[in-house]
């Protein structure tokens, strides 16, 4: 649980190339570039937004409060 893993690449781990798909950032991008970069999954385990590493968590929080 606490290994390092690949996010971007042939190695990439599955949750990272599933998190991603389709999922591009704002320059239309799928690789994640940096550390921090967020994801809000709904509850069916869908993504419903990816956020950049300078988005602060209160953000996030106005689109996680219309997810409830």
């Amino acid at each position: 649980m606490f290994s390092k893993i690949e996010v971007n690449g042939d190695g990439a781990a599955d949750l990272y190339k599933f998190l991603k798909a389709g999922n591009p950032d704002g320059e239309g991008n799928e690789d994640i570039a940096w550390n921090f970069t967020k994801f809000l999954v709904g509850k069916d385990g869908q993504v419903i937004a990816r956020f950049d590493p300078a988005t602060a968590p209160e953000e996030i929080e106005t689109q996680l409060s219309q997810h409830l």
